[in-house]
């Protein structure tokens, strides 16, 4: 077994597990990404990032992340093995506590992410080859201690420094950001607003982060304002999406994904004109 984390690259995308078809896969990987992740909580059987390898011939697939409370952990731990037997050294594995409104069996979820990493450790899932959805400074020291590192959804480049600060110099952070390729900033917050209101701005765990970074509740009520927004979803032509995701790594990542919006429209020229601006 390959125990190396994987080289990630330094830009990856976040599409649902479900959206990445063989075709799009390929596109993603010839477009020069380094990563797939795979969202939305795959089941324990990882069968739509087996499908994702199959596709594709050296992009490393992760999860951002296999759901705690969903996903048993002997069996993340067989399908990890599954995996790393047919696709040595590709597969990440990202797993995360979810949302206490979205699981009736959500209670403490910082003692059953220890436990869950107990029964990964117990299945031979090596530390180095996995990471948590970590936001608050608790969480990601535990990324710290017993994982490769920390992949944060819905955050900002303050957000990236504050967490490296935490994970220390060597650890993966792999913040998660949306983006809208539209210049007009007025379509370009129509198209970012709902998915980031529905259901993000009405989870706790997002909100009391968005607190932490400085933005009011009054900010966070009512859709999101215009500044939280744009914090949250880069828009503009590519040159200037490609730098607010350098933004990031400028402020400790050391990799970002991209989440091109809406979710229901074909991503593949968001990917390739933005790449094409990031990686130039």
């Amino acid at each position: 077994m390959t125990t190396d984390t994987p080289d990630l690259g330094t830009l990856g995308i976040w599409r649902g597990h479900s959206a990445v078809p063989p075709e799009l896969a390929r596109t993603i990987e010839s477009s020069g990404y380094g990563t797939i992740w795979l969202g939305g909580s795959p089941p324990s059987d990882l069968a739509t990032a087996e499908e994702v390898l199959d596709a594709t011939e050296s992009v490393v697939v992760a999860t951002g992340i296999v759901n705690i409370w969903s996903a048993a952990a002997p069996e993340i731990a067989e399908s990890f093995h599954r995996l790393e037997k047919k696709h040595p050294g590709r597969f990440l594995l990202g797993i995360g506590a979810g949302h206490p409104e979205a699981v009736q069996e959500y209670q403490k979820p910082y003692d059953a992410l220890v436990n869950y990493l107990d029964a990964l450790d117990e299945g031979g899932v090596p530390v180095e080859r996995r990471v948590l959805a970590a936001l608050g400074p608790k969480v990601l020291k535990l990324s710290a201690d017993r994982t490769a590192g920390a992949h944060p959804y819905l955050t900002t480049p303050e957000h990236t420094a504050e967490a490296r600060a935490i994970l220390g110099p060597d650890k993966v952070l792999a913040p998660e950001h949306k983006v809208v390729l539209e210049t007009d900033p007025v379509k370009a917050r129509e198209i970012g607003r709902p998915p980031v209101n529905n259901p993000y701005l009405h989870l706790r765990n997002y909100t009391n982060n968005l607190n932490r970074l400085g933005y009011s509740d009054e900010e966070i009520g009512n859709g999101g304002s215009d500044r939280l927004i744009d914090a949250l979803v880069a828009h503009g032509d590519a040159d200037a999406i490609a730098a607010r995701l350098r933004q990031h790594l400028d402020a400790g990542a050391s990799h970002v994904t991209l989440h091109s919006l809406p979710d229901n429209a074909d991503p593949s020229v968001t990917y390739r004109e933005v790449a094409a601006a990031f990686l130039s």
